[in-house]
């Protein structure tokens, strides 16, 4: 037979033999299988071999004990009759169904004759049932043995299937082919709705699923990224545009004019300090975001906590009347109390630049419905339109009235960054012209 008609004859050979070549994948569920029952058998031939080395124990030990104790209680009687014997025994035969153990003197006195077929018989039924107890232990144990290995070895019967799955793929030139054309036609300006890869290959669905998820999360990333650089050059810009305004003006006429001097220099002064704050809270959601950021936590008492805050706001503020709720529960919470105060500390700076002179600013602490510990802090200031709440925690964002207030945008970014990373969540209530009501809740 030539070499082409044998080509011919194995590759009609149907699929329960080879598959053009290629031998068909074998059915994991049958592997997983024939494993459990290989590590399942194994288990029992172990607790067999355990149980039966335990029962020889048992039927050696117990009745060398037994002749023990009763050869030490006839030597203890030979000892308090002051009689001096030098003894040896041996187990002697009896008649056909008894089992004698004697121990005699060499001067032919016996002092030890007792049967030991009866507590023979005792002790073996005693490991008869030993066993039989644990043949049924080993019985009722099968079939939750059995579940407990398929449940250990459930992710790597899941991890074979994967495998199988892609092994049985067959990544031929075309298909390679038809990746690399993907990837060339890719249109970077595509709409947010738009997939952007599609290779139209039933084969390729897995591999075109993971390459989309990856590339959306990298267009989200770059589209953050570049938003971010926007909005911290625009913040930039007035403070950079200020300062060199004045610089200017110095240098034409305000050398000589001591009012312009004067001017100029707390202008640039007040637009350095803001600026350098800028950068530093930058710095900080950078830090942040390439996970340099180690937190610090510990076990914190919440009253003593916003009790210190309250001692502190009111040293600082003096415009406003800050006062503490006391009456809420007491709850020991785990965090970082630098980053924390922070956080806390930027929800009353916020309270107090848009709540008038002289109102009242509510810090408290408490559980919520769901019994989980909470800060909170409370203003009577302008509110929060309702279309603006969900925008609030953006970075750089400001809605149009907070913009004629000095900030950067990023204070309340700063702030759920911070109770993100101790697994909390923000809870805001807010009403235009009444004040609004923000509360960390930890877990």
């Amino acid at each position: 037979m030539s070499s082409t008609q044998a080509k011919t004859k194995t590759e009609s050979i149907p699929n329960g033999g080879k598959q053009k070549g290629r031998f068909a994948p074998l059915d994991p569920q049958r592997r997983m299988t024939s494993i459990t029952r290989r590590l399942h058998w194994y288990g029992i031939r172990r607790k067999i071999a355990r149980f039966i080395g335990t029962d020889l124990l048992f039927l050696i030990l117990l009745p060398v004990l037994w002749c023990a104790e009763k050869e030490y209680s006839a030597m203890k009687n030979i000892i308090l009759q002051n009689e001096r014997v030098i003894y040896s025994y041996q187990p002697t035969a009896g008649h056909e169904f008894d089992l004698i153990y004697r121990v005699t003197a060499p001067n032919g006195k016996v002092l030890l004759n007792v049967s030991c077929l009866v507590p023979f018989l005792v002790i073996l039924s005693i490991v008869s049932v030993m066993l039989l107890f644990q043949l049924l232990d080993i019985l009722f144990s099968y079939f939750r043995e059995d579940r407990a290995i398929r449940k250990i070895l459930g992710p790597i019967n899941e991890i074979a299937l994967k495998a199988d799955e892609l092994s049985r793929i067959s990544f031929t030139e075309d298909k390679y082919q038809v990746i690399e054309d993907a990837l060339e036609h890719i249109q970077p300006g595509q709409s947010d709705g738009a997939v952007p890869l599609s290779f139209g290959d039933s084969d390729l669905s897995g591999v075109e699923a993971a390459m989309n998820n990856l590339l959306l999360r990298m267009r989200d990333t770059l589209r953050q990224q570049s938003r971010f650089v926007n909005d911290a050059s625009h913040e930039l810009r007035t403070p950079i545009a200020v300062i060199q305004g004045y610089a200017n003006m110095l240098d034409r006429w305000g050398k000589t004019d001591e009012k312009i001097l004067e001017e100029s220099i707390s202008a640039i002064k007040n637009e350095a300090e803001h600026m350098n704050y800028l950068v530093e809270q930058l710095l900080f959601l950078a830090r942040g975001d390439s996970g340099k950021m180690v937190l610090k936590k510990e076990p914190v008492q919440t009253d003593l906590f916003m009790r210190e805050i309250y001692e502190e706001s009111l040293m600082i503020d003096e415009q406003h009347l800050y006062r503490l709720v006391t009456g809420g529960q007491c709850a020991e919470v785990t965090i970082d109390p630098g980053l924390m105060k922070q956080a806390v500390r930027i929800l009353i700076d916020n309270a107090a630049k848009y709540t008038p002179t002289g109102e009242e600013i509510l810090l408290s602490y408490g559980l919520d419905e769901k019994n989980l510990p909470y800060l909170q802090v409370q203003d009577t200031g302008s509110g929060i339109e309702e279309s603006e709440l969900p925008h609030i925690f953006e970075r750089f964002y400001r809605a149009d009235e907070a913009r004629e207030s000095a900030g950067t945008g990023l204070g309340l970014s700063i702030a759920k960054w911070i109770v993100d990373k101790h697994n909390g969540h923000f809870e805001v209530l807010s009403r235009k012209g009444l004040g609004t009501r923000i509360r960390i809740v930890l877990t």
